[in-house]
């Protein structure tokens, strides 16, 4: 029987003050590596979250800012836990006022109709 070898999940914090990293590559529930200024040396998966999204790396309270290179990026529409997939269904972009009417996935606008 062969066994199936796993790879490591990583994600990469950017600035010691981040409340979120970024997957490298699709992260699956489960351990995950951080890399970057992390100032611990990773966490736990709770859900799928697509490559290149964030991730939590602590719990983040509902209305506080979500904290990307250092800045705030954008505001929790609700509790985050750590480990929890952050996109706009959790949180309001500061720099695009149309991110609620995104699509999760495809970031098609669904407030738009095309013809």
């Amino acid at each position: 029987m062969t066994e199936k070898k796993q790879t490591e999940q990583t994600a990469f914090q950017i600035h010691r003050q981040d409340n979120v990293a970024t997957a490298l590559a699709p992260l699956s529930p489960g351990p995950v590596r951080l890399t970057g200024e992390a100032d611990q040396p990773g966490l736990t998966a709770l859900e799928e979250i697509p490559d290149g999204h964030k991730i939590a790396v602590t719990d983040i309270r509902a209305e506080t800012p979500i904290i990307k290179y250092g800045i705030p990026i954008g505001t929790a529409t609700a509790d985050i836990s750590r480990g929890a997939w952050v996109h706009l269904h959790c949180m309001r972009s500061n720099y695009d006022e149309r991110s609620s009417h995104l699509d999760l996935r495809t970031g098609v606008p669904t407030d738009s109709e095309y013809l």
